[in-house]
């Protein structure tokens, strides 16, 4: 397995995120040999393991994550993500009226916590401000008028945190899930401003933070579906616009899994190698493993097989990013299942994180655990055999 170099993770360089600082790059630095985790002096935490082969593991996290849990969320991971704090319709709730708390609080945590972060999103067809859409909808903002509202957006954002943000996801989830797949006519920045706005998004972001690197996040790039359909229209657009001089710098997987559908783990590492080799930074960043259960407040599998194999599908693709040089962080979305997306949004799912409803890590937890310590340590030798 190659070590990675975070000298290669952009041109700042993870020291100078981590530490928040703005100007001249100083002396580079890996996490492996950077500032000890608050917190956390765990060398078997997924942080710490993670930076011995150069592969900082992250998490999303929620405002309850850092009050409640910031023990976890602080020792465990040296990534970190905001589930919304980022979004439009939480730092712009009405226009022209900014509100940076969870966005503010975020930042601080992973200065504390010395985290890189990783900015979510700036160009997404849901978790919009009403105003905007309204505005859109009553015609009261034109189409020259959301083009301006939407630079602004990107340039307030970016330039609030620049120099601090590690990567961004500039663009989220615009292609199709059909065969062959596209960039998807009914999305609404689509319909509103065609698909110019894409690249756009992403060389107003880079001239507002130059050092940042700027991710496509979409799912079900990495075949999750069994087919590439989706994975071969994201490379084809993606290496199109970067040679056209559109500053794409990563592709994102987010990696959401469920285990009453197939998984290919081989399909889901060849789809990152050839990104990599395709010349882009590859990131997991939004990994978890759903399944159904008996309730939302317990979230206890109902199909017994569900519990290996929900580890199994975690490892599988943490084994994958380990393998491929060129993916640069593995995220995932959230770390407890009492926090977790998947109940309000699927019917009857849930156990999807790495911690169960009472914060107490789950058979994932700990294959990962391994798997980071087995990339670290290498296979153990064994005694040559006796000729046959």
């Amino acid at each position: 397995m190659e070590r990675r170099s975070v000298l290669a993770m952009g041109a700042f360089g993870a020291a100078a995120m981590v530490a928040g600082g703005i100007g001249a790059a100083p002396a580079l630095a890996s996490p492996a040999r950077g500032p000890k985790p608050v917190g956390s002096g765990d060398p078997q935490s997924l942080r710490a393991l993670g930076a011995a082969i150069d592969l900082p593991i992250g998490s999303a996290l929620t405002p309850q994550d850092i009050t409640d849990f910031a023990a976890v969320s602080g020792g465990q991971f040296s990534v970190v993500m905001g589930a919304n704090a980022m979004k439009w319709q939480t730092v712009e709730p009405a226009q022209g009226s900014y509100d940076w708390t969870d966005a503010d609080q975020l930042m601080a945590f992973a200065k504390a916590n010395h985290q890189l972060v990783r900015g979510h999103t700036l160009l997404w067809h849901n978790q919009l401000p009403t105003w905007l859409t309204d505005g859109v909808a009553a015609g009261t903002i034109t189409k020259s008028k959301l083009w301006a509202l939407l630079e602004k957006h990107i340039f307030t954002e970016v330039g609030r945190y620049k120099g601090r943000i590690w990567q961004w996801d500039v663009a989220n989830e615009f292609f199709t899930d059909a065969n062959p797949s596209g960039i998807n006519p009914n999305d609404w920045w689509i319909q509103q401003l065609g698909e110019s706005v894409i690249p756009q998004a992403f060389k107003w972001a880079h001239q507002a933070d130059p050092h940042a690197l700027l991710f496509y996040n979409d799912y079900n790039v990495t075949g999750e579906d069994g087919t590439n359909a989706k994975s071969d229209a994201v490379y084809a657009w993606a290496t199109k616009q970067r040679d056209a001089g559109v500053p794409i710098h990563g592709i994102g997987t987010q990696a959401h899994l469920d285990t009453q559908y197939g998984f290919d783990p081989q399909r889901f590492q060849q789809d990152l190698e050839r990104f990599g080799k395709a010349g882009f930074k590859v990131a997991v960043t939004e990994a978890d493993v759903r399944t159904f259960v008996d309730a939302a407040a317990t979230q206890v599998p109902t199909d017994s097989l569900a519990q290996f194999a929900q580890p199994f599908e975690y490892s599988a693709m943490l084994q994958a990013a380990i393998s491929v040089p060129a993916v640069i962080s593995f995220t995932v979305w959230g770390w407890t299942d009492s926090l977790s997306w998947v109940p309000g949004t699927f019917s009857g799912e849930g156990y999807a994180c790495l911690y169960d409803v009472n914060q107490q890590p789950k058979q994932a937890y700990y294959t990962l655990q391994k798997d980071l310590e087995l990339a670290a340590e290498g296979a153990p030798r064994r005694a040559p055999l006796p000729r046959a």
